[in-house]
Parts: C-alpha cells; sequence; structure tokens
C-alpha cells in the first residue's frame, strides 16, 4: 500500500480526474479507489465520505494552479496581456485534455458546481470560495487597464464578474459541443467585452 501521504494524494487527484471526465454521481468510491491503487480503507481513514474527498481535492487541485496562475498575472505583465495569456493558456490546456481523453472538459469547479453545488453545500461553498479567487485575479488586471487608460471600467468587480460570466459560458458551450473552437477566440472576445481597444490603436 502506498505511503499514506502519497495515498491521499492519489485518492484527490483520481477524484478530481474521474469526476471531472465523467460526474460526481457516477463516479464511485470504489471507482476512486481503483483508479488510485489504494485500498476502501485507505479512502475511509482520510476522508469520510466522497463529498469530504471532493472538497479537498478541490481545494488541491486550486493549489497546484495557484503558481502558474500568479505568473501570468504578476503586475509587472501589462494587465490586458495578462487576461489574453491566461484565456491562451485556457484553451491550449483545453485542447491538451481533448486529445488526451477525447472530450472537452469544460472546467472543473464551474461543472461539479452546477451538478451538485446546491444539494451539497460543502461542494457548492467550496466551488464558490474558489471561482472567488479566479474572479480576483480578473478584477486585478481590470482595475490596472482601467488605471493605464486601456479600458473604462470604474467599477472593477462589475467589469470581472461579467468577464467570468463569458468565460464560464464559452467553457459550458465547448463541453456541451464538444469542440475547442468556442476556445478559440475566447482572449479577442474577452477584450472586445472590456472595451478594449485594439492593440494598434493604443500606441
Amino acid at each position: 500500500m502506498p505511503r499514506k501521504s502519497d495515498a491521499k494524494e492519489r485518492l484527490m487527484n483520481a477524484a478530481m480526474d474521474l469526476i471531472w471526465e465523467n460526474s460526481y454521481g457516477s463516479t464511485s468510491v470504489d471507482a476512486i479507489c481503483e483508479k488510485a491503487g489504494a485500498k476502501k480503507g485507505s479512502f475511509y481513514y482520510f476522508f469520510a465520505s466522497k463529498s469530504e474527498l471532493a472538497v479537498a481535492a478541490l481545494e488541491a487541485d486550486w493549489q497546484r494552479k495557484k503558481a502558474r496562475m500568479d505568473e501570468i498575472f504578476s503586475a509587472a505583465v501589462p494587465p490586458l496581456e495578462r487576461l489574453s495569456s491566461y484565456f491562451k493558456h485556457v484553451y491550449e490546456g483545453q485542447t491538451k485534455r481533448h486529445g488526451e481523453c477525447g472530450s472537452v472538459l469544460g472546467c472543473p469547479y464551474c461543472t461539479l458546481g452546477c451538478e451538485i453545488g446546491t444539494q451539497d453545500r460543502a461542494i457548492g461553498d467550496q466551488v464558490h470560495k474558489i471561482l472567488d479567487r479566479n474572479a480576483r485575479y480578473f478584477e486585478s488586471a481590470i482595475r490596472d487597464a482601467h488605471a493605464q487608460g486601456l479600458i473604462a471600467a470604474p467599477d472593477a468587480k462589475a467589469k470581472a464578474r461579467m468577464l467570468v460570466a463569458f468565460f464560464q459560458g464559452c467553457l459550458a458551450q465547448a463541453r456541451i459541443e464538444n469542440d475547442v473552437q468556442p476556445l478559440r477566440g475566447l482572449a479577442a472576445g474577452a477584450l472586445e467585452l472590456l472595451g478594449a481597444r485594439p492593440a494598434r490603436a493604443r500606441k
């Protein structure tokens, strides 16, 4: 049996993969244990339920991605470039995953939140917490772009929420259609939504 710490990580990784690729409802504890290469006893040593595992897996997944988010949204990077780079990063990630499993999976957080968030408050709260963190990255970039005169967004928080809605809508469309093409124009669509002038006009 893997070391305890390794087994816990394996279980969280397996849960994220299976739930994202399929659904929370169709993913059993047995399937998670099988994919993780862990015994059921290990599962219940670390987690009281599948819900508790899902909450922990969501947080662990976010923490793994945080360093990349901090890099993309660094204050040293021009604000509109941060957003463009992020949406390019998402498109490339979704395209890679599509090549690996044959499906466009969309946002793991929003997908899980939509499926089970209203039925399981712990999962719903965790999803909300993570999506709020994402929105704050957008908000920071939008606030800086406004301060530099690149866009008109005196209420950066409201603009960020609007951008998140656009972004999540595109991800949902791509998942439903199983087609990455709706994500190809994310960056251009986001900048248009924010009222950013073309780069040539800003010079």
